[in-house]
């Protein structure tokens, strides 16, 4: 495009200043950009190089945090965090007979869970009179979300990806900032709290933390699109948590559920279901916050030295009795 000689600079920055404050058209998700702006004459105990956990691996090789107890400070988080006006979207799938254990997650979610922070839960089920009522507290909300139920555990297992992306797709990504998918069958018994959010979050499963990559349960057919050759693997991801960003949630929900598409496709179930399909991503596709397994402990495992705190842990249970098909 030519201009006309007599065309003055100053209107060309005026049209330029209008695209900088107007912008291009965006989709519909919230901002994600943040300050860590800590408060004036803010208290907190002074950090250290020198002295830490030494007890455990607290950074991966890609540098992203390992978060265990005592390599963050809860006061000085909170207070760079509960100004944003964060709101977190939380789902969890309480279909057939697991909407039992619905009511011990909710109360102690309320207890422990992003306190002080907007919540919105989004109940999917397919018993949706049997959700039970729950006292919220200010600025947390709660969302019933039917879907069918199945005769298989395994099918269920397979459909949360889907369910998942496309709620984000009609209504979660308007709505919140961050998201993390847990499994209801699971209490919050200590603080969970914004040192958990990140861009893509994982949490390092409890029963393989102290394990080598040879030990891992990852799928190892190579005709599986989840499958992970022997001699690669970083940590093994627990499946019962997924966190981060709402879109980068959304990008790992859709490329998970098209491999799932392929796999059954070729009649194939990958041995762990989502959880194989999850850890594959991740590994080529690394978090940028990595939860210990303090987020994601099992109530029939004894504590460990290493885990100082429980924050999230799976119930003991029947699978007979609440699964569909064991």
């Amino acid at each position: 495009m030519r201009f006309s000689t007599n065309f003055k600079p100053y209107v060309l920055l005026l049209v330029v200043g209008i695209f900088l404050l107007l912008g291009p058209s965006k989709p519909m998700v919230r901002s994600r950009v943040w300050n860590m702006a800590s408060p004036e004459k803010l208290l907190y105990k002074q950090p250290s190089v020198l002295m830490g956990r030494t007890d455990v691996v607290t950074v991966t090789p890609w540098l992203a945090s390992i978060i265990w107890e005592g390599t963050f400070d809860p006061v000085l988080i909170d207070n760079i965090y509960k100004p944003m006006n964060l709101t977190i979207a939380t789902t969890v799938f309480a279909v057939g007979k697991y909407v039992s254990f619905l009511r011990d997650f909710l109360e102690t979610a309320e207890m422990h869970f992003m306190v002080g922070f907007n919540v919105r839960y989004y109940v999917f089920t397919d018993r949706p009179h049997d959700v039970p009522s729950v006292n919220l507290t200010q600025g947390r909300h709660l969302s019933v979300i039917q879907v069918p139920g199945s005769n298989r555990w395994q099918e269920i297992s397979a459909r949360r990806m889907e369910i998942i992306q496309t709620t984000i797709e009609s209504q979660i990504r308007r709505e919140a900032d961050y998201i993390f998918c847990l499994d209801v069958d699971s209490k919050f018994h200590a603080r969970w709290g914004a040192e958990s959010l990140g861009r893509l979050v994982a949490v390092i499963h409890p029963g393989y933390y102290d394990q080598t990559r040879a030990n891992f349960p990852y799928e190892r057919r190579p005709a599986s699109m989840a499958y992970i050759p022997m001699d690669e693997g970083d940590y093994y991801y627990g499946g019962a948590m997924i966190g981060g960003f709402v879109e980068d949630v959304y990008t790992l929900t859709t490329v998970c559920r098209n491999r799932f598409a392929v796999d059954a496709g070729n009649s194939i179930e990958a041995a762990w279901q989502e959880e194989s399909h999850l850890n594959r991503y991740l590994l080529y596709n690394k978090p940028s916050k990595v939860l210990s397994p303090e987020y994601l402990w099992q109530d029939f495992k004894a504590k460990t030295k290493e885990v100082k705190v429980i924050r999230f842990s799976g119930v003991i249970k029947n699978y007979a009795e609440v699964r569909p098909n064991v």
